[in-house]
């Protein structure tokens, strides 16, 4: 980090108090996972990359973002309560909480104070120490249901963000009783910090490293090792050039396997309103 991210940091969490039972949270997931190598089986570890997918492209990437962030698509009403579902077990917060802070960052961009994690504040303030300094505008329901009216308004959605965390309950049942504890482990410990890291380096190293293919009022770039692993949130320049549209790529060789799942849904007839590069320009115009 440079002097001027640590100082920034530093002013931050000088006025911030961390919260710790957040950082023994993640400290003990992060620990529990690491037992990862004394439960290795090749199926443990295909459950681990197949919830990974599941989680991060269908739930995350498809659900959370291009979904209920930026409507970029619209699907009917049963299947947007699964693909809520499979994001809540990603166990990345609420779904008020987590499209109301992204609709945040997009509205203030790099601002470091109105954007919840703001890249000029550095690298680890961006990746991960905004959650451990929560700002109250940021995660009191209250306060962050006012950027994400059109959810808040659902009752199903209501739930599902205070109670997110109970769906790891059934699937660790599941998990167990299909293959014992490194199933477990591999399905959800192993699976969510890998994950976390996954999202999380879309708001940190897609903010610092990569090309710009649009010129915007801020860091965001395209980072291809990024892309591959947030299955195509890291062509991010791209994104923050057009954010309500549902194609995140836009050369052949930006490959984003979200899109491909929305495709999927569109040929089957699941996915409408599918917003397109050229729509968002129109629209801008």
């Amino acid at each position: 980090m440079t002097n001027r991210s640590l100082s920034a940091v530093s002013d931050s969490s000088s006025r911030l108090t961390i919260h710790w039972p957040t950082v023994a949270f993640f400290a003990a997931f992060h620990a529990i996972a690491m037992l990862a190598p004394w439960f290795f089986s090749w199926s443990a570890l295909g459950v681990a990359i197949f919830f990974h997918w599941l989680c991060g492209s269908i739930g995350i990437c498809l659900g959370y973002h291009r979904l209920f962030t930026h409507r970029s698509l619209q699907v009917p009403k049963w299947l947007e309560y699964i693909i809520a579902i499979i994001g809540s077990l990603a166990l990345q917060g609420g779904i008020i909480f987590w499209v109301g802070s992204h609709r945040i960052h997009h509205a203030h961009p790099e601002d470091e104070e109105k954007d919840p994690y703001s890249a000029r504040k550095g690298f680890w303030w961006s990746h991960i120490l905004w959650i451990f300094y929560q700002k109250p505008e940021f995660f009191e329901y209250e306060i962050y249901k006012k950027s994400a009216p059109d959810l808040a308004r659902d009752p199903f959605h209501r739930w599902l963000d205070k109670y997110f965390w109970s769906l790891q309950i059934p699937l660790g049942v599941v998990l167990y009783a299909l293959g014992g504890w490194s199933f477990v482990i591999y399905g959800i410990f192993v699976k969510s910090v890998v994950l976390w890291h996954t999202t999380w380096s879309i708001n940190s190293a897609s903010h610092l490293r990569g090309y710009r293919t649009f010129e915007v009022d801020d860091g965001s770039r395209n980072l291809w090792w990024a892309a591959l692993l947030a299955y195509g949130e890291g062509w991010h320049n791209n994104h923050h050039a057009q954010p309500n549209v549902a194609p995140a790529g836009r050369q052949w060789w930006e490959i984003d396997i979200t899109w491909w799942a929305i495709m999927v849904l569109k040929t089957a007839g699941l996915a409408k309103k599918v917003v397109m590069p050229k729509e968002a320009v129109a629209s801008e115009i």
